[in-house]
C-alpha cells in the first residue's frame, strides 16, 4: 500500500510516497531518486509496485521546486539542494517504526544517478545503492552537444543570476529540446523520450531556471566513485544517446564494491518493456540479497 506523506528539507516541505509490503516490518527499504526535472508521477509507480512485492518498503519522492513539493523559485535544479533532499529522506526513514534504519538502499536513474553516488559517497553507512542509465558528470551532458551550443547559454545564464540577485522572477530555459534548439539536453529523442514517461494526461513543465546550468557543469559525481564503501550496481545503457556510456563503467569499476551490467538500450528504452522486467529483476536481486530480505 502507497501512503502520501511528507517530511521537510531546507525549511519546505518534500512531498513522498510511501510503499510498504503486506508482511511484518520493519522493512529494509529502498529510496527513488528521479532523473533531472522529472517527478513522482513519472513512471516511479512501477518501481514502487516492484519493489514492493519483492519485501522492499520504498520511499518516493519529488524534490524541492519540482512537483507537489515545495521551493521557491519553482523548477529551480540544484545538486546542492537536492543533496539536502536526499539526506532528510534518509533521516525521515530513520524516523518510521515500520522501516528498518540498517538496511536503508539508494536507487536513482538518469540524473538522479549522480545524486545516489554522490550521497553513497557521504554516507557510509548505506546497505547498497542501484543506478540505471546513469548520467554521472553534468559537464559530459552539457558538452556532448558541442561548444557552440553551450555559449548560448551566456546570455540566458546571466540574466538569471541577475535576477536572481535582484530578487526578481527568474530567466527559463527548456529542460529537454530538439537537435538545435536552445535546450540543456536536446539530442535526438529526448523529447520523445521525455514524453514517453509521462503518463496520459500528465504536463510536464519543460523548463529550469538558466542558472542551475552553471552548478550542472561544475557537478561531477562520478569523481566520488571511489568513496563508495557500500556495494553499488550500475545498469549501463550501452547505446546510451544522452553520455558516454564509458563514465558508468569507470564508476562501477573505481567504486570498492562496484558491479557492473550491461544492457542493449538507450537512455529511455530502459523504462519500458521488455527491457524493463529484465533490469528491474537484476536490480530486485542485487537489493534483496544485499538488504537481507527473508523469503
Amino acid at each position: 500500500m502507497t501512503t502520501r506523506t511528507s517530511f521537510t528539507s531546507g525549511g519546505d516541505e518534500v512531498a513522498a510516497w510511501l510503499t510498504v509490503p503486506e508482511r511484518p516490518g520493519p522493512h529494509p527499504v529502498v529510496i527513488l531518486v528521479h532523473g533531472g526535472g522529472a517527478t513522482h508521477e513519472m513512471m516511479l509507480d512501477q518501481y514502487e509496485k516492484w519493489f514492493s512485492e519483492a519485501g522492499l518498503a520504498v520511499l518516493a519522492f519529488d524534490f524541492r521546486h519540482l512537483g507537489e513539493s515545495g521551493g521557491l523559485p519553482r523548477q529551480l535544479v540544484s545538486p546542492r539542494r537536492y543533496a539536502q533532499d536526499i539526506d532528510a529522506a534518509l533521516a525521515f526513514v530513520r524516523t518510521r517504526a515500520e522501516l528498518d534504519p540498517g538496511r536503508i538502499a539508494l536507487w536513482g536513474t538518469s540524473f538522479g544517478a549522480s545524486h545516489v553516488v554522490a550521497a553513497a559517497a557521504r554516507h557510509s553507512e548505506l546497505a547498497a545503492a542501484v543506478v540505471q542509465c546513469p548520467v554521472l558528470n553534468g559537464r559530459a551532458i552539457a558538452t556532448k552537444a558541442g561548444l557552440r551550443h553551450l555559449a548560448r547559454f551566456t546570455i540566458p545564464i546571466t540574466s538569471d543570476l541577475v535576477r536572481a540577485t535582484l530578487r526578481r522572477p527568474r530567466r527559463y530555459v527548456p529542460l529537454v529540446g530538439r537537435p538545435g534548439e536552445l535546450a540543456f539536453v536536446n539530442q535526438p529523442g529526448a523529447v520523445e523520450g521525455w514524453e514517453s514517461v509521462c503518463p496520459p494526461g500528465y504536463r510536464f513543465d519543460n523548463r529550469v531556471a538558466a542558472a542551475a546550468g552553471l552548478e550542472m557543469l561544475f557537478y561531477n559525481a562520478s569523481s566520488r566513485a571511489y568513496r563508495i564503501r557500500c556495494p553499488l550496481l550500475v545498469c549501463q545503457s550501452d547505446r546510451e544517446n544522452l553520455i558516454d556510456p564509458a563514465i558508468a563503467a569507470k564508476v562501477a569499476a573505481t567504486a570498492p564494491r562496484g558491479v557492473l551490467k550491461h544492457y542493449d538500450a538507450d537512455h529511455f528504452t530502459v523504462y519500458h518493456p521488455p527491457l524493463v522486467e529484465r533490469i528491474v529483476a537484476d536490480q530486485i536481486e542485487f537489493l534483496t540479497t544485499h538488504l537481507k530480505v527473508r523469503s
